[in-house]
Parts: structure tokens; C-alpha cells; sequence
């Protein structure tokens, strides 16, 4: 199931019935679970910790040094998760020591083609990163958020659960949870209402949602002023807690 053209370090270790094509290149202190599939012409180097049925399509560049200026050599790491599909030409590099050492991907997430995670980035659970999705270091990004093709990101952005942006949006600041974002510089849209509907949403969730993404974007009240008035409404709705605590803990700012 290793294609004899392929080149395994001996400190990597591969789960039994993991398949590698041709030419790629596995290097030391990778470690490769059960069922995932690798294509040919595959780079991947340690430490880098990879899961269980995940697809790696061809050309892609795993677990390398992270392009940062103050990189010099740590041991830090990539971690992926189970049952992602990286397509071509996908680049995740590993952390940095004052990131925290690791770059996390979680399960389900699927990675169109030339898609770019930077050092210390952590992504959630069932992404959607369309063509050529970009995010530089230190950028978090939510279970279920979408991301449209070409969207870029600046550092330490943060990408709220359930969020969708538009192709080639140009992100600055935080995106709360299940908002509709577009444009350069990326501008809120309303809420995401097709994809709270698409994951299991209540018609009485969506209105509490609406409700309080017109508190925070429509009407005359500050931040801490609308904070006040969420805090007050997730008491009887708790899918809004999450949008509360991430308009709380926003350090960059949100987009507005």
C-alpha cells in the first residue's frame, strides 16, 4: 500500500493499512493513522501528527517550518485531525514556541486546492475552505465556518462557529459566529441563515440570532452597550451564548 517510489523515513509511523503514492515524501517524527490515503508527489514533515481517513491529494506540504522570521528550529508540531480532505497544492505549516507549538486542524474539514494555513492556527470541526483560502498566523476559525474562495485573512483573526465569507474577502477583524461577511475590507451581511437552517437550527434560535446580530449591527448602542443586552438575552437563548462570549473576548475588534 506504500508505492515503491515513495520515500518513508524510518522515524515515521504509519498505521498498517495507510496508502502513499509515488514520490511523496514522508520525513521523521510523522505520525499517520488508520485508513488515510495519500497521494503522489506529498511532502509531509515532523513533528507532524495526521489522523485517522483523511485524503491528501497530490502536492501537498505538510508540517513544514513556519514562515516566520523568529523561527529557529523548536521542535513545534502540526496536528490534524480525522476524515479531512486536503486537496492540491495545500500548504499547513507547523507552530512557533510563542504560539503555543501547534498548529491544529480538527475533523471533517474540507480543503479546496492551494488553500494556506500559517503558523499556530486553529481550525474547528466541518470547515469548508474554498480554492486558495488563506490564513495567516495565529488565525482561529470556528466548527462549521465557510470560507468563499481567495478569502484572506490577517493574523490573530478570529473566524466565529457557522460563519460564511464571500470570495475574496479581506479579513482584519473578528467575524462573530453565524454572521454573512464580503468584501475588502470585509463588512457583515446579516446572519448565515441557510446554514443555521442546513445544521439543525430551530426557527426559534434563528429569530433569537437575528435578533441579536441587530443589536450588535443595527442599532445606536456601543459594544459594551450591546454586550449588555446580549448578556441579558442568552439567559432564555443559549445558542447565543457563543456570540456573546466572542464579542466578549474580541481583542482585534469585530468587523463592522
Amino acid at each position: 500500500m506504500i508505492h515503491p517510489q515513495a520515500i518513508i523515513d524510518p522515524g515515521a509511523r504509519l498505521a498498517a493499512n495507510v496508502q502513499i503514492g509515488a514520490f511523496s515524501i514522508i520525513g521523521p517524527d510523522v505520525e499517520i493513522g488508520e485508513g488515510t490515503w495519500i497521494g503522489p508527489h506529498v511532502v509531509i514533515h515532523g513533528p507532524t501528527v495526521i489522523g485517522r481517513d483523511n485524503r491528501i491529494y497530490q502536492f501537498c506540504s505538510l508540517g513544514e517550518a513556519p514562515q516566520h522570521t523568529g523561527y529557529r528550529g523548536e521542535p513545534t508540531r502540526l496536528v490534524i485531525g480525522d476524515r479531512n480532505v486536503i486537496r492540491e497544492y495545500c500548504t499547513m505549516n507547523r507552530a512557533t514556541v510563542a504560539g503555543g507549538g501547534e498548529t491544529r486542524v480538527g475533523n471533517d474539514g474540507f480543503f479546496m486546492a492551494y488553500c494556506h494555513l500559517a503558523h499556530d492556527c486553529r481550525i474547528g470541526n466541518h470547515v469548508i475552505f474554498a480554492n486558495a483560502s488563506s490564513l495567516a498566523g495565529h488565525v482561529t476559525v470556528g466548527d462549521h465556518a465557510i470560507l468563499g474562495g481567495f478569502t484572506i485573512s490577517h493574523q490573530f483573526c478570529r473566524i466565529g462557529a457557522y460563519a460564511i465569507t464571500a470570495l475574496g474577502s479581506v479579513i482584519f477583524k473578528d467575524i462573530p459566529p453565524y454572521l454573512m461577511a464580503a468584501g475588502n475590507p470585509i463588512s457583515p451581511g446579516g446572519i448565515n441563515l441557510r446554514g443555521l437552517k442546513r445544521n439543525g437550527f430551530s426557527e426559534d434560535a434563528i429569530a433569537a440570532i437575528r435578533r441579536a446580530y441587530k443589536v450588535l449591527y443595527k442599532s445606536d448602542h456601543t459594544v459594551p452597550e450591546a454586550l449588555t443586552e446580549l448578556r441579558e438575552m442568552s439567559k432564555s437563548h443559549p445558542e447565543l451564548v457563543p456570540f456573546t462570549d466572542f464579542v466578549a473576548g474580541s481583542d482585534r475588534g469585530l468587523i463592522r
